[in-house]
């Protein structure tokens, strides 16, 4: 298994829609195993596919503490199919917006269809840190970013910051 290069903004690779997942085979193992070992080396608790360049609808969250053991688990082809009428803030961060946080409003609790990385269809019903986590993941599958959810003010300063930064380090 290897730590994957992250795709960070303004790459437009970050805006698409990812694509089902259709094969459970070797490609996909490699895969999940490959996308747990890069949101642990970055650190992070949460990484979608698309965050190491592949367009695939796959998805690795780990809200364990340090002090606790791993309990990473593995959304394929995630779909939320319930969300809370109650809200709750959370300052969210990206593996791809590197040192970027802002609070952002969501749905305090969701219920996710997936299949498990062996195929097997489930269900879980998420509150919390971990709900939150699951829809930011699963919005990244969508092109959809934490930043959308800010003042498009705020959004367009990060977007300019990320821009240039990009050009100082290509030129």
């Amino acid at each position: 298994m290897a730590v994957q290069n992250l795709v960070i903004l303004p790459d437009d690779q970050l805006r698409s829609i990812s694509e089902p997942v259709d094969d459970f085979g070797d490609d996909l193992q490699t895969l999940v195993e490959n996308m747990l070992e890069t949101m642990y080396e970055a650190p992070g608790i949460g990484l979608a596919a698309i965050q190491i360049g592949v367009p695939k609808r796959v998805v690795t969250i780990d809200c364990s503490r340090d002090e606790e053991p791993k309990n990473p688990i593995f959304l394929i082809n995630p779909q939320i199919v319930w969300t809370s009428r109650e809200s709750s803030v959370y300052e969210e961060g990206c593996l791809s917006i590197p040192e970027y946080f802002e609070e952002v409003t969501r749905p305090s609790a969701c219920r996710v269809q997936f299949y498990d990385r062996t195929g097997q269809r489930q269900e879980l019903e998420t509150d919390g840190l971990l709900a939150t986590c699951v829809q930011h993941e699963v919005d990244h599958l969508n092109g959809v970013l934490f930043i959308d959810y800010i003042s498009k003010l705020k959004r367009d300063r990060v977007v300019k910051k990320f821009t240039k930064a990009l050009k100082q380090k290509s030129a």
